[in-house]
């Protein structure tokens, strides 16, 4: 039990971080030709090495889950399970649609009006799209749970390895029914089940395997970008494809090799964060909003993305721990 908390308390915190990274340097994004290329290729090289951030909270949902011995109940399931995402999630879009009429010249109700009535179909705001395919794979999970529950390793293993496939496929532009959003999103269920509960695959192999996504992740998008002299990903960024799902089964299994090795103190600071990683996420793009609408990149991105993601992290990981005492608005941030 005790590798089972400090594991997934390690993996948390650093997704947390990865994923303020990720959106600390989204204005760089575009800004090939704008800025220099030591500038971009830094902003760049930052989003190639955080992209695994979002697989591993799926894949921590997947280990947890499926390895849950209770008999299932459908009502406890959609109360404690389903309800703690989806409620707070709601909240939150509206919050955040209101926010997005909030411009660097003003107020505008209209962009608020036209980006909550969105709200059914697209998030509200940037970072909320991730539980656009995160809600409804609790719809899957069960069936997965019955899966891994009743067949043995070998019929697990072989489940993912047909996943990792499809990823394959989906990197390299061979599209079919493997390429629906929900299928590739859900075999992160699985992937981190098999890590987890299987040790499958090792990370003697994923160590060699993660760190050549990683670099090839950073050269592809780098190399057509300057060869077709304007941003150009294909699907390297993408969190659907095999790069980037081995790169999150890396840091996974890392992860897991780190935990042991973590003295008390840090390990009692990293249960703190951990306890509110969810709440990072879904507050840091407040404090963010003024650094992108304002543009406060004042020195190269080596610098300034570093710098704010430290910033912007403290400032939500505080918000979340004052939401959290308060058992009004504890459930805003679960």
């Amino acid at each position: 039990m005790r590798e089972k908390v400090v594991f997934f308390d390690v993996l948390r915190c650093v997704a947390a971080v990865a994923v303020v990274v990720i959106h600390v340097l989204g204005p760089y994004r575009e800004l090939f030709g704008d800025i220099s290329s030591s500038s971009w290729i830094t902003a760049t090289t930052f989003n190639s090495f955080s992209r695994w951030a979002v697989p591993i909270f799926i894949m921590i949902t997947g280990a947890l889950m499926l390895t849950d011995k209770r008999p299932f109940e459908l009502k406890y399931y959609i109360q404690r399970r389903l309800g703690k995402v989806l409620l707070p999630f709601i909240v939150w879009s509206i919050f955040y649609a209101v926010l997005s009429g909030l411009l660097p010249t003003g107020y505008s109700m209209d962009v608020a009006w036209e980006t909550l009535k969105a709200l059914p179909v697209h998030e509200t705001y940037y970072h909320l799209g991730f539980f656009y395919y995160f809600i409804p794979l609790y719809f899957v999970i069960p069936f997965f749970r019955y899966f891994v529950q009743r067949y043995d390793r070998t019929a697990v293993i072989a489940l993912t390895s047909v996943w990792l496939v499809m990823t394959t496929l989906f990197l390299f532009h061979i599209d079919g029914p493997w390429s629906y959003e929900f299928i590739l999103y859900s075999g992160y269920l699985v992937f981190g089940y098999s890590l987890y509960q299987l040790k499958w695959p090792t990370l003697k192999w994923l160590l060699p395997l993660g760190a050549i996504g990683l670099l090839l992740t950073d050269y592809m998008v780098i190399s057509q970008t300057f060869a077709f002299d304007e941003y150009t990903v294909g699907r390297w960024m993408s969190y659907k494809t095999l790069n980037t799902a081995l790169i999150a089964a890396m840091i996974f299994s890392l992860g897991r090799y780190v935990a042991d090795k973590i003295n008390e103190k840090w390990l009692e600071r990293l249960a703190f964060m951990s306890r509110y990683s969810l709440g990072i996420y879904l507050l840091h793009p407040i404090f963010l909003w003024p650094v992108r609408a304002f543009d406060w990149y004042f020195f190269h991105p080596i610098i300034m993305i570093p710098f704010w993601t430290v910033v912007i992290t403290g400032l939500a990981l505080g918000a979340s721990w004052l939401l959290a005492k308060n058992p009004k608005t504890a459930w805003l941030v679960p």
